[in-house]
């Protein structure tokens, strides 16, 4: 990944293209598609098969822990993150006497929910200045009444990344009953999770994590379990799904494994399982020392050129998104394609986003193609 050889034989389909679209989607490494494959011939199987599976899932489970700082048993699996957070909205059933606490740099998924309950708490809006979150502007949001705030630790949008530690100090501070749900997908595997004290920790894993799509990590510590269990219905996170009294009630497990309300998707957690072994095997800290550099040569290239990013890069906290608006944009990302540069481009603006797989030729590609828009 860090190296021409091993991206050349884990990344072959980068050979002749600069992809800067893993906010987005991810290229997979071989390994994934060595997984999926086992995967399948461990289906072929028929039910002996499930013993491989289950045995994927206690794997995956453990590596999943690791990375994002919890224990096996305080983390557990789902299909995506809105599935995540709709059951998250089951477990935490608020009303119109509760306040949410959302910023308007997080993707729908952890936002939608709260706003389509059938009695809606009151919504607060965290907002952004000059591209980033600051405190002084969310303590006035808190309150007793508040009972959950929503961050992203990365912004999908434009590549912020949340100051984590006095986020977390003002709304233990200002809302003492709150709690506090943080969504890595732009973080995990891509930088250092600088989130602890979080109740509940939710990833996609299309993304940084290298995964493919189906699947979702749902973290929730011990200290949290009875507060964050769902109430929805299945039969995989149900302590008496087959016992003689479950046409009367539904006992859930509690915590993280109340997320798992169906059969996982096993597929999903055979990926998942090679790519965070792929990247753990890397190391976290080694893919942000080599993409960081490249962040900050992008963005200050970018601005050379006239392109203010959205959000200013930390040098000292880099994320691995930068984003600028254009009103040429649709004519830029044409131009990009057929450059065989890849970017995300979405109402005018265009997000880039650079992983260990990335080098210093694919950021002066890039460039090269914004230099004949600058003006």
């Amino acid at each position: 990944m860090l190296t021409a050889q091993s991206r050349l034989r884990d990344f072959p389909s980068l050979a002749h293209r600069a992809y800067l679209n893993t906010a987005a989607e991810n290229i997979p490494p071989t390994c994934v598609h060595d997984a999926v494959s086992q995967y399948m011939r461990d289906k072929t199987e028929g039910m002996r098969g499930r013993v491989a599976h289950y045995a994927a899932v206690e794997r995956c489970r453990e590596i999943a822990a690791r990375m994002i700082g919890l224990g096996p048993a305080e983390v557990s699996f789902c299909s995506c993150s809105s599935e995540a957070y709709n059951l998250l909205a089951t477990a935490l059933q608020l009303g119109p006497q509760d306040e949410v606490v959302l910023s308007d740099l997080d993707f729908p998924a952890g936002a939608t929910p709260w706003l389509n309950a059938p009695s809606p708490p009151v919504t607060r809006l965290w907002r952004a200045q000059q591209g980033a979150l600051r405190t002084a502007d969310l303590t006035p949001l808190l309150n007793e009444r508040t009972r959950l705030v929503q961050v992203s630790l990365v912004s999908f949008l434009n590549g912020h990344r949340l100051d984590w530690a006095p986020f977390l100090a003002a709304v233990r501070s200002h809302a003492p009953r709150a709690l506090v749900s943080v969504d890595v997908t732009q973080a995990l595997g891509r930088v250092a999770l600088d989130c602890a004290g979080a109740d509940c920790v939710i990833s996609s894993t299309h993304k940084w994590t290298l995964g493919i799509h189906g699947g979702c990590i749902v973290g929730v510590p011990a200290r949290c379990a009875k507060a964050m269990t769902t109430r929805a219905g299945g039969w995989f996170h149900l302590e008496n799904a087959f016992g003689p009294d479950r046409f009367e009630r539904a006992v859930g497990k509690p915590g993280a494994a109340s997320f798992a309300v169906g059969m996982p998707n096993f597929a999903a957690i055979y990926a998942l399982d090679a790519a965070l072994r792929y990247v753990d095997a890397v190391g976290v800290d080694a893919i942000a020392a080599h993409a960081d550099p490249l962040v900050l040569r992008l963005e200050s290239g970018l601005q050379a050129l006239g392109f203010m990013p959205m959000a200013a890069q930390d040098p000292h906290r880099c994320s691995g998104i930068v984003a600028v608006v254009s009103d040429q944009s649709g004519a830029l990302h044409a131009a990009l394609e057929t450059a065989e540069v890849h970017v995300m481009h979405n109402a005018g603006r265009m997000r880039m986003a650079l992983h260990g797989y990335n080098t210093a030729a694919d950021v002066d590609r890039c460039l090269e193609v914004f230099r004949r828009f600058a003006k």
